[in-house]
């Protein structure tokens, strides 16, 4: 893990002692960025770094728009929808970075773009039902809008009754997913005058996850 046990140099000092000559690494942030991805391969190249002998690496940069990624997406989705009923917004909300970072040239805004783009096409939604929004700002400079907290408010404010709020950037669900989404944005939503909200866990250890990252890597064996 990168913030977390196992760390990724124990990982990588494991495999070399089981004599691995070639290492597959899968970042689990689906859409690039400089602030996750990019600093996943900043420190695996400081683990390597200190190696007399490195093995091969192949490393897997993003997956936003992956097929089985938006097909594992989707049906979680649609299990949300058949057991709470269709919401009038499906609300897709992303982890915010600072504005600065993409006018330097990272293309995480257009990553999240192309999730959302893939995953409405396999919903066959309409557009007007949709919104994309960014969490989790913090700090003084200005981060990606809209934000999703703002978003929530203005809705329940303009009368739109149910919302269902998924988070396509996080595999796997955390303190930014099961409170600040499925607990404080709630609150924002209904205290606005909105009536029904759920938010759709992330993918998880779901089945189709699994396969996904199988399917992923596999090429690369």
């Amino acid at each position: 893990m990168s913030y977390g046990s196992p760390s990724l140099e124990s990982a990588v000092d494991e495999l070399l002692a089981q004599g691995v000559d070639h290492i597959v690494v899968l970042p689990l942030y689906p859409q690039y960025s400089c602030s996750t991805v990019a600093a996943v391969w900043d420190e695996l190249a400081r683990i390597l770094g200190k190696k007399r002998a490195i093995p091969g690496v192949s490393f897997i940069r993003d997956y936003a728009d992956d097929v089985d990624y938006i097909a594992a997406l989707a049906a979680s989705v649609r299990a949300s929808f058949a057991e709470h009923g269709e919401p009038d917004v499906l609300l897709l909300s992303y982890h915010g970075i600072p504005q600065r970072y993409a006018r330097e040239g990272d293309v995480y805004p257009q990553r999240c773009r192309d999730t959302t783009r893939e995953l409405v096409s396999a919903l066959d939604l309409s557009p007007d039902r949709v919104m994309m929004t960014y969490q989790s700002r913090f700090g003084r400079e200005p981060w990606l809008t809209p934000y999703t907290d703002e978003t929530l408010k203005m809705l329940g404010e303009q009368g739109v009754k149910h919302v269902q709020v998924i988070c396509p950037g996080f595999s796997a669900d955390c303190l930014e997913t099961l409170e600040e989404i499925a607990v404080q944005n709630r609150e924002f939503f209904l205290e606005a005058g909105g009536q029904k909200y759920e938010y759709i866990p992330a993918l998880n250890a779901d089945a189709a996850h699994i396969e996904m990252m199988v399917s992923l890597t596999a090429a690369y064996r």
